[in-house]
């Protein structure tokens, strides 16, 4: 036993070490290397579709890539309303409590809540014997001290008799003179007090001051009521005409401020909350005379008929005040004009060739659903508004006016060959009934010209898709036109129309069992 296998602690001996041979560790490595690099194609190609699905993934992207049924709409010249939009609060222009001025018991209530009242018409009264005696007690007081005046004055003019003749004191006179100024002064405060007592007599009959609904009543018969009584009697509010409080940026006070100025009247429209029903519609009034702060914006006032009384007063409405207008505007739908690195742009669409081209342009003002062009388009140019994500500059496009399957160029669309070649590939999935033939029928049964008449009867549309391919385009004359024709060829066994027939309907049948994947 060679000593030196054994271990130092326990003598036990070591099995002797495998060398692996160089020809093994190449080997491996390449082994290694073909397992990485399987594994990075398998990632890359889960991760990357294959060129053919990009192409059809991007219209346009490349030679032979399917059109893409877009949007369009026409640009054309219009009047375009500036509007400002705004939540206002509805204010009525008076809203008066009805207080009792003076003190008793309430004899009489003459309204109904909610009544509609007019000024100056009598609503309650308060029992008025009190002031009657009032009244009656100052007037007796004014007659007596009109009595002593009167007296006073006789004696005045008796004394001043004697006094040319030389018969009493020059003092005596005087006297008398003081003391009839003295009772006039008290007669001119008896009138006072009478007036007060006929006035305070007068505050009995309660009356309304301003014209408007009566809301709800506070008081009933037999109550005492006064003066300093809070809730008062009713509350009064006029609500034709009313107005209406809204806040607009503080950058629009200028144009506001000069369309007042030369007296251009601005209509203003109050909407319901859903904005769906207009309430009423009346004109802008006046600006407040300072900007909020906190909000940067001012307070503004619009007054409204409300003969229907539709608008109530504290509602919140929609206000939407109507600036100014621009006239002979070139317009478009808001949803043809697009964002990109370099600006706005929108594709043009070119009708010879069924293609797009990006045109960048220049927006002026918007409403909800157009917006100006100020320059880059031309009144009657056709613009994408539905589609527009899956294109760029030059890709071919399918109209709405056009037959199935009709865009792009040249007659079979963009994608023409390559339809074509799928129809007659095997297994394309294609349900429409063909008619069996005999194994003994030979090459001719299957011969074109043999088999149009056959494919004309039992390939073409079912009147259903024809009433549907019809009922898509009668608002368009020139794309029913060319509808009718494309039915009348494949009726009349054309076998390009029977092909691009098959291909629209290979595609669509594809494009189902795809979705049912």
């Amino acid at each position: 036993m060679d000593p030196k296998a054994e271990t130092p602690q326990t003598g036990a001996q070591t099995p002797p070490r495998k060398r692996i041979s160089r020809r093994a560790s190449i080997l491996g490595s390449v082994i290694a290397v073909i397992v990485l690099a399987g594994t990075g194609w398998l990632a890359w190609h889960l991760t990357h579709p294959s060129a053919d699905a990009a192409g059809g993934g991007f219209a346009g992207g490349r030679r032979g890539a399917p059109a893409t049924t877009v949007g369009v709409a026409t640009a054309e010249r219009a009047s375009i309303p500036i509007v400002l939009e705004a939540l206002g609060t509805v204010t009525p222009q008076a809203s008066v409590r009805v207080t009792p001025q003076v003190s008793g018991v309430m004899q009489k209530v003459l309204f109904k809540e909610g009544q509609m009242v007019k000024a100056g018409e009598l609503l309650a009264t308060i029992d008025p014997r009190q002031f009657e005696m009032a009244l009656m007690q100052a007037s007796g007081q004014r007659q007596r001290d009109e009595a002593q005046l009167d007296s006073a004055r006789v004696q005045l003019q008796r004394y001043r008799t004697l006094l040319e003749q030389d018969s009493i004191a020059r003092q005596d006179v005087d006297t008398q003179a003081a003391l009839v100024k003295q009772l006039e002064g008290t007669v001119v405060v008896d009138k006072a007090n009478e007036g007060t007592a006929r006035l305070n007599l007068g505050y009995t009959r309660v009356v309304a001051p301003v014209s408007g609904r009566v809301g709800l009543r506070n008081v009933d018969v037999g109550n005492v009521v006064s003066g300093g009584d809070a809730n008062g009697i009713a509350l009064i509010t006029q609500v034709t005409p009313i107005d209406v409080v809204f806040a607009i940026p503080q950058d629009q006070v200028g144009e506001l401020q000069q369309n007042a100025a030369k007296g251009i009247a601005m209509q203003v429209t109050a909407l319901d909350r859903t904005r769906a029903v207009t309430l009423d519609t009346g004109s802008f009034a006046s600006l407040d005379n300072q900007v909020d702060i906190t909000t940067g914006t001012v307070k503004a006032k619009a007054r409204f008929a409300n003969s229907e009384l539709k608008l109530y007063p504290s509602q919140f409405v929609n206000v939407r005040l109507q600036v100014r207008t621009i006239d002979n505007a070139i317009v478009v739908p808001v949803t043809a004009l697009r964002m990109g690195s370099n600006g706005e742009y929108v594709y043009v669409v070119n009708a010879k060739e069924r293609t797009v081209s990006l045109r960048p342009v220049k927006r002026g003002q918007a409403t909800v659903d157009k917006v100006v062009i100020v320059s880059g388009l031309e009144v009657g140019e056709r613009v994408i508004t539905e589609g527009a994500d899956r294109l760029k500059d030059g890709a071919s496009v399918v109209l709405p006016g056009d037959p199935p399957g009709g865009g792009g160029r040249g007659p079979g669309g963009g994608g023409g060959k390559r339809q074509r070649g799928a129809a007659s590939a095997p297994g394309s999935g294609s349900s429409a009934p063909a008619p069996s033939a005999p194994a003994s029928s030979g090459p001719s049964s299957s011969s074109p010209a043999a088999s149009a008449p056959t494919a004309a009867s039992a390939e073409g549309p079912t009147p259903e898709q024809r009433k549907r391919m019809l009922d898509q385009v009668k608002d368009d004359p020139e794309a029913l036109e060319r509808r009718q024709r494309f039915l009348a060829a494949i009726d009349a066994g054309d076998p390009a129309a029977l092909e691009r027939w098959r291909s629209m309907r290979e595609r669509r049948q594809g494009g189902g069992s795809r979705s049912e994947k």
